[in-house]
């Protein structure tokens, strides 16, 4: 039986599934270390070990620099609260030191 010519050029004539792998492994590896670059060089990216209460104080602190930075909104939220924009700054500063609480206790592992 006689293949189309389409058909025979679509036929890989190498096996490459073992270099197929191995790119996929390279790109692994590259991910991999560029998610590291970005871990160790930003702190609000975290990390493998990052509890759900660090996750969260560095949306909330991100949150509040963003108001902080853009200054319609923090016109906006001056006249809903009726506080002046410094008064409002001063709230979000201080919110931004413990803006979820005290952090947890964490278990001792024996």
């Amino acid at each position: 039986m006689e293949m189309s010519s389409l058909e025979s050029r679509c036929q890989p004539s190498v096996d490459m599934s073992s270099d197929v792998t191995q790119l996929k492994m390279t790109d692994r590896y590259n991910i991999h270390s560029q998610l590291e670059h970005l871990q160790s060089k930003y702190i609000g990216t975290g990390h493998a070990d990052t509890s759900k209460w660090e996750w969260l104080v560095n949306q909330h602190r991100d949150s509040y620099c963003s108001y902080m930075g853009h200054f319609d909104l923090l016109n906006y939220f001056a006249v809903a609260e009726n506080e002046s924009k410094a008064r409002v700054r001063f709230n979000l500063m201080e919110k931004m030191l413990q803006p979820c609480g005290p952090p947890a206790d964490k278990p001792e592992d024996a």
